[in-house]
């Protein structure tokens, strides 16, 4: 497992954003949800309200653009999904050095 010190967790933490996420209907393309609301601050559950049209997709991509003023190693993203207090999904991601994630979830029910 990779270690560092507390003093740099802190200075990359403070220095990491996330940009702006969307969702998107994976068929069309279109964009059905967007914030530019930055979800990164760890300590607090996030909640994005999302429109009721989305259910009725087939296919539902994420995308979500992040800076860091840091340079990352051995960078990955834990986020786990909700429905109704359900939880639908849950990803890790291995390491990255990108600043874009795009992923998809079938919906199939």
């Amino acid at each position: 497992m990779y270690k560092m010190d507390h003093e740099k967790c802190e200075s990359i933490l403070k220095g990491f954003k996330l940009n702006w996420m969307n969702l998107r209907d994976a068929d069309s393309g279109k964009i059905l949800w967007q914030s530019t609301d930055d979800f990164s601050i760890p300590e607090i559950e996030h909640k994005a309200h999302v429109p009721r049209k989305i259910l009725k997709c087939k296919s539902v991509s994420r995308e979500i653009n992040f800076s860091s003023k840091e340079q990352l190693e051995n960078f990955w993203l834990e986020q786990e999904v909700f429905l109704r207090d359900q939880s639908i999904e849950i990803h890790t991601g291995s390491p990255m050095s990108s600043g874009f994630i795009l992923s998809s979830l079938n919906l199939n029910y």
